[in-house]
């Protein structure tokens, strides 16, 4: 399976939601990281280097806008794909995730299949 390596970085703070993305990903043969608070994700990422960020926007400490910012702006972790999995469905935050460098945006409530092709047209 392609995807058998593939790592994930995975910031969320619903535990109803983490248990059932680990689940659909692991089921996926995809390595899932979760992270509760956006603060460690950016130094996890320079040392782990994961395929694929899934960023929630809101999380305490440190909100996902601001991960996404400091992922894309250091030259260790600016190639890393990052998706955006939120309730926020503003369109100007829409606009400054996209600006910022995310790839993708995805507004809670959301399809776990459609989800599951972006990340395989992503990283496979």
């Amino acid at each position: 399976m392609s995807a058998a390596k593939k790592k994930i970085f995975y910031a969320e703070d619903s535990d109803s939601l983490i248990k059932l993305m680990t689940y659909k990903l692991q089921n996926e043969g995809y390595e899932i990281i979760v992270f509760n608070t956006g603060e460690e994700v950016f130094e996890k990422a320079i040392t782990e280097k994961p395929d694929l960020i899934i960023l929630d926007l809101m999380m305490p400490i440190k909100d996902g806008l601001t991960v996404l910012k400091e992922i894309k702006s250091n030259p260790k972790t600016d190639s890393i794909p990052v998706i955006m999995l939120t309730t926020n469905a503003e369109e100007e935050t829409i606009l400054k995730a996209l600006e910022a460098g995310a790839l993708e945006y995805i507004t809670k409530p959301f399809s776990t299949a459609v989800l599951l092709a972006k990340i395989k047209k992503i990283i496979g």
